[in-house]
């Protein structure tokens, strides 16, 4: 068999015989469920190489075997290394938040460094009861286990650093012990050079967490970290050049420092930041409930192409265009009144984010074009989504897709005008059948129609035209009061050498706008949400002949 077959043979059987395996050689449950997890990944590894494999059964056990045989020996060489001291004493100093004394300062930075290496079942609870001082109810209902599991990882815990904590020189500062996550967004062409690409391991994480405080040298990350240098100056050096070399996510100081090369806010900031927004959201609905009420009848009498439109499909069309008129007032308003002079940062791709806070709002809007298709001279899609945690709306397509590769967007673009169901051959009758599933087109009778919202080329802009005309005036004042908030807070929040990123700043504020509109729309009734993960109420087409 082929090596890409060992995925088939991961079943719930043979996911229990190889825990069994690592439970008689470990007799702890905890330790065998690592060993195992370690044995599934490497067979996984495995799976992705080329080569034939004469007897499956025989080759998972080889690196069944294999794994524990290195796992063993790392573990003998970890129980090789001494420690002195008491650790339960100091551990129970540190909850008690009592002073450390000198001779208990270099235990103590062994200590810290061996919690950094325990396993994150062991870790997590180890943190919360000695240096977060949670009793072990807490602890084991914040973890979905149960108490008794917590007492088991602690006393092994215990045992595991008393044993194994590494023998070496004094330590002034432990390892960050937290995982640190971004929420990191772009806008352009992340083709060119995406920074993201780079900086997705937990070390990026913790150096960009130190830099984004303050610009920090080599030395300081290294100490504040404990990670010896050589690995800390190799990672600065991919971070800095990012993909290809043009965009990092660092940038070096002429100091000789390192800082962030882009907006990156933590916790505190992101939120600061997006309650500006929210105090808003009440009158920025107001005003939007007003165009509805107002122009729905001029809305519905443009220029459609489709057989049936609905004035709910409509306001789906046009509801990222109303949170965008707001936030683009802000924006305008900080650009002459606030950073007249300057200047955008001159390149074709910008990422921008936030610490993981465990809040997410927004989404993205992806267009797609074609020429000298299926009679059209032009055909343009786009498709809105959102990845927020109350709004999701899944995305159809991203920007890239080949509309000549998409049998569905095809029959789409083939309905506009109706398409007869009889006219098509087997496999696009079956192309139709997931169209429909999708969301793309509607049957009636032996008729095929667009669900998508169709407009010709020239009148592309006339829904636009009229969202903006009625909302940009109305919004000038609520955006007067947040621009000068937001003035304030990206002075605050932003270093000189990124200062020419504010627009960066405003975008991540403003992520709450379109979401709460949507939630507010709903609620009161104008708008309804989508049925299914995929719709047709958020993609819209234009086309020319």
């Amino acid at each position: 068999m082929n090596k890409h077959e060992l995925l088939y043979c991961l079943d719930q059987e043979l996911l229990d015989k190889l825990f069994g395996f690592c439970y008689a050689r470990t007799n702890n449950s905890h330790e065998a469920e690592d060993l195992a997890s370690d044995i599934t990944l490497e067979i996984v590894k495995l799976s992705m190489g080329d080569g034939e494999i004469e007897n499956a059964d025989a080759y998972i056990w080889r690196v069944a075997r294999n794994v524990y045989a290195k796992y063993s020996e790392r573990r003998r060489e970890e129980r090789e290394r001494s420690f002195t001291g008491d650790i339960d004493d100091i551990l129970s100093a540190i909850a008690d938040e009592e002073p450390i004394d000198d001779g208990e300062e270099e235990n103590l930075s062994r200590i810290f460094r061996s919690i950094s290496f325990l396993s994150r079942s062991y870790r997590d609870v180890t943190i919360a009861f000695y240096l977060d001082s949670k009793p072990t109810a807490q602890i084991a209902d914040e973890l979905g286990i149960s108490d008794t599991a917590v007492r088991q990882r602690l006393y092994y815990s215990r045992n595991a650093i008393r044993n194994e904590v590494l023998n070496m020189d004094k330590i002034k500062k432990p390892t960050l012990l937290n995982k640190i996550d971004y929420v990191i967004w772009g806008t352009g062409n992340p083709g060119w050079s995406d920074p993201r690409n780079v900086c997705d391991r937990q070390l990026s994480f913790q150096i960009m967490y130190l830099v984004s405080q303050k610009p920090r040298s080599a030395k300081e990350i290294s100490d504040e970290l404990s990670v010896p240098m050589i690995y800390i100056e190799d990672e600065l050096n991919v971070l800095c050049k990012g993909q290809y070399g043009r965009y990092g996510a660092l940038r070096k100081l002429d100091s000789g420092k390192y800082a962030m090369n882009f907006v990156l806010l933590n916790k505190d900031q992101i939120e600061k930041a997006w309650a500006i927004y929210e105090a808003c959201i009440p009158e920025i609905c107001k005003t939007v409930k007003g165009l509805i009420s107002e122009k729905k009848d001029k809305l519905l009498s443009l220029p459609f192409l489709n057989k049936k439109v609905t004035l709910n499909a409509v306001l789906w069309q046009q509801i990222q265009n109303m949170a965008w008129d707001f936030n683009s007032c802000v924006k305008k308003i900080l650009e002459e009144k606030y950073f007249p002079g300057v200047n955008k940062p001159d390149r074709p791709f910008t990422v921008f984010g936030y610490e993981d806070n465990g809040a997410y709002w927004g989404g993205g809007c992806d267009g797609i074009e074609a020429r000298n298709i299926l009679g059209y001279s032009y055909v343009f899609i786009k498709n809105i989504y959102g990845y927020g945690s109350k709004v999701k709306l899944e995305p159809h397509f991203h920007c890239g897709k080949n509309i000549s590769n998409d049998e569905r967007l095809q029959i789409a673009i083939r309905s506009i005008d109706g398409l007869d169901v009889n006219s098509l051959s087997e496999t696009e009758k079956e192309a139709a059948a997931k169209a429909i599933d999708e969301g793309y087109v509607y049957r009636e009778s032996d008729m095929l129609f667009t669900k998508f919202l169709v407009l010709s080329e020239e009148d592309r802009n006339l829904p636009d035209n009229i969202t903006d005309e009625y909302l940009k005036p109305r919004f000038a004042t609520a955006a007067e009061k947040v621009a000068e908030k937001m003035a304030k807070l990206i002075k605050e929040v932003l270093p000189e050498h990124l200062i020419n990123e504010y627009r960066m700043v405003a975008s991540l504020a403003d992520m709450p706008v379109l979401d709460s509109l949507i939630l507010n729309l709903v609620e009161e009734g104008v708008l309804t949400m989508p049925e299914g993960n995929l719709n047709a109420e958020t993609v819209f087409m234009t086309v020319r002949k």
